[in-house]
């Protein structure tokens, strides 16, 4: 399906950049950077890129300065802007776990709760989250912007921060403690609401959105195939994991039979030497870019 022009699509800019190509490139397209940096190229006619910092992103797509993009759901909230959720994109820049932000403070601080804040002066660059978060537990407490580098703000220019993390890991290097989580947070692809009205513009969105998943689905899954004498078949099946009931086909050689199956890749190294008690030859693990349900 072709448009008059190209979708204006919002990559996101810094910590997310790289994985978010990454699983462009899973699922089908290559992205490749300019020289000038904000202004990719991308290899479908449909798309016209740009690198857009995912603190701004929700609100130039609720503006209509792009169609759609990828930001993240905690930036969304942050804007509070009316733009269309298309779908959860569950991948982060370092693992595999959600980003979240948590309220953080000294190892020796007396904070021990949310209502422990009030009166107190907290540091975070998404100050929306943290006043909602506030007004949620009734308590009363200065919020001031944060441009970075929040974690040496406290003890002695605030009391408390809410920042940004996955692992913990920088938290503690600082000697921080968290105290509680204020949200979880994964990329999601959203759409200007009009863009998304218009069903030629909403078919190729709905088109992307597919392949995306189908390359998160593909993580951490293989594929396997395998000959087995049919005699071992119903053996063989009970000890198989599969994401459906693997594909048995006749071979040739007719007491034999090749199976092929889609399976996590964790288990493989568990199963292997099971499958080869029981007969099976030829084993093939194989990688998969795409899972679409």
């Amino acid at each position: 399906m072709k448009l008059k022009k190209p979708l204006r699509f919002g990559l996101p800019k810094g910590s997310l950049e790289k994985p978010t190509i990454e699983l462009m490139g899973k699922a089908g397209f290559s992205v490749t950077m300019s020289s000038r940096g904000y202004k990719p190229f991308i290899d479908d006619p449909s798309f016209d890129p740009r690198l857009v910092r995912p603190q701004e992103l929700s609100r130039y797509v609720a503006q209509g300065f792009l169609d759609f993009g990828i930001t993240g759901k905690d930036w969304i909230a942050e804007n509070g802007v009316p733009v269309h959720v298309i779908c959860d994109l569950p991948y982060s820049r370092a693992t595999s776990l959600p980003a979240r932000w948590v309220l953080a403070v000294p190892e020796d601080s007396k904070i021990r709760s949310v209502k422990d804040l009030k009166g107190k002066r907290i540091a975070t660059e998404a100050v929306n989250l943290v006043k909602a978060y506030l007004r949620k537990h009734k308590v009363k407490a200065e919020v001031e912007f944060s441009w970075g580098a929040t974690e040496v703000k406290v003890p002695e220019l605030v009391d408390a921060i809410v920042d940004l993390t996955e692992t913990g890991s920088s938290l503690k290097a600082n000697n921080l403690r968290i105290v509680d989580t204020l949200m979880e947070s994964y990329p999601q692809l959203i759409a200007n609401k009009a863009v998304w009205a218009d069903p030629a513009k909403r078919k190729i969105i709905s088109n992307f959105a597919l392949l995306l998943q189908g390359a998160l689905n593909a993580r951490r899954k293989v594929g396997l195939k395998m000959n087995v004498p049919k005699s071992n078949l119903n053996r063989l099946l009970k000890c198989l994991p599969a994401l459906r009931n693997p594909t048995v086909a006749p071979l040739s050689q007719l007491d034999w039979v090749a199976i092929e199956t889609i399976l996590d890749e964790k288990v493989v190294r568990e199963i292997i030497p099971q499958l080869k008690e029981l007969g099976a030859e030829g084993i093939i693990e194989y990688p998969l870019n795409k899972v679409v349900y």
